[in-house]
């Protein structure tokens, strides 16, 4: 027998591979160019695919969008509108354009609008089983989900409305705190007006003059101030310009930006209490609790008195567990302070309630004895309740 020629063999080894990669497409997969032989492939080869989730994404400029069939359409147009780039805040939900693979009934793939990429068609892919870009983009984003996607605070105008007093006439817009990545049960939201956001945009611009300079705000208009197409206006603009604020670290943390959101609950719920309306008091000291939350301030002065209110509200409304677990949180802020105005109050509150519902005073009446042999006699302290309406709140 004659050996064969190299010709022959690399012959043989090209028709070896060509079938190799039939058997991995599956009946109906697209035929690969092989020697110039065949028709042109339209995957490209997979080691071109490598598993390389670290530079996928800078790989794959534009949008990722992971919803289901049913909200291809509608996903579509809203990322026209809104020019999205690539957001890791949320978990990724199948989309239209889908690779090969089905994950519990879902089609999981890509669509992107940068230069040069293209979405994968619905055919299952040529390296067969679930696509390999799809496990990359799942497994970019089990990495990321902890590292890559900081929780950011976003200001959401949920509704508007127009309010007619005796002589006034303004519009009154609600806005959610929203903490992206994460789903809240009890939304923190405040209403403001026109004039609360001219007043927080003038007070920030008299301090903070530089950083202000570059940050737009809504004029003033002499007509037209109702109209839907106003209102809508102003609805975005003003959820950019809280965005924008709390995005410059020294506006955020001043006391101008932060009162905005809940100054206006503490008073309302400090005149409340005062007039016997638990109840009422409540539930906006609840919402001056979750605002300051999202804002992340919790261990200010005004979040102790927020503490006490909700306190003294839970005593009142005989709802002695949740009035307990309030002053252990605010015991616990007090923890490192030598003393603090409400630490005697809060001290009492806890061994009366921790009495009530049969947790553990000790500790509480320790620190007690402490107060009471370096300063003077608790008896002159003011309790919870008798701070709250004595606090003015500037």
């Amino acid at each position: 027998l004659t050996p064969p020629s190299a010709a022959g063999l690399d012959g043989m080894a090209a028709r070896i591979l060509h079938r190799l990669r039939h058997a991995l497409a599956g009946e109906g997969g697209r035929e690969e160019r092989v020697h110039g032989g065949s028709e042109a492939e339209d995957f490209p080869e997979s080691s071109e695919l490598e598993d390389d989730t670290e530079g996928l994404s800078t790989r794959l400029s534009g949008t990722l969008s992971f919803t289901s069939h049913e909200e291809e359409e509608e996903e579509e147009e809203e990322e026209e509108e809104d020019g999205a780039g690539v957001e890791l805040g949320e978990p990724p939900q199948p989309t239209g354009a889908a690779a090969g693979a089905e994950d519990g009934g879902r089609c999981w793939g890509w669509c992107a609008g940068g230069a040069g990429a293209a979405p994968l068609p619905g055919a299952a892919a040529p390296w067969g089983g679930p696509s390999l870009l799809t496990r990359q983009l799942q497994e970019l984003w089990r990495k990321s989900r902890g590292s890559l996607a900081p929780q950011r605070l976003l200001f959401e105008v949920t509704s508007a409305s127009v309010v007619s007093e005796r002589s006034s006439k303004y519009v009154l817009y609600t806005i959610y705190l929203i903490r992206s990545g994460r789903f809240d049960k009890a939304p923190a939201a405040i209403a403001r007006r026109y004039s609360d956001f001219e007043q927080l945009n003038r007070r920030l611009r008299c301090r903070f003059g530089c950083d202000m300079a570059g940050i737009a705000f809504p004029r003033k208009r002499l007509r037209r101030n109702f109209t839907a197409e106003t209102i809508a206006k102003r609805s975005r603009a003003f959820e950019q310009f809280l965005s924008h604020l709390h995005s410059i670290a020294e506006i955020r943390r001043s006391p101008e930006f932060l009162e905005f959101f809940f100054l206006q609950d503490l008073r309302a719920a400090q005149r409340l209490t005062c007039t016997g309306m638990y109840r009422e008091a409540l539930a906006t000291w609840a919402n001056a609790y979750r605002l300051q939350d999202r804002l992340g301030v919790c261990g200010s002065g005004r979040f102790l008195l927020t503490l006490a209110g909700l306190a003294v509200c839970h005593q009142e409304l005989d709802e002695l567990g949740e009035a307990h677990s309030c002053c252990e949180q605010a015991l616990q802020l007090l923890e490192a302070q030598g003393s603090h105005p409400l630490l005697g109050p809060f001290l009492q509150a806890h061994v009366h309630l921790a009495w009530k519902v049969g947790k553990d005073k000790r500790r509480s009446e320790a620190r007690l004895q402490d107060l009471r042999e370096a300063g003077p006699p608790l008896q002159q302290q003011p309790t919870l309740k008798e701070c709250l309406i004595k606090e003015p709140l500037e």
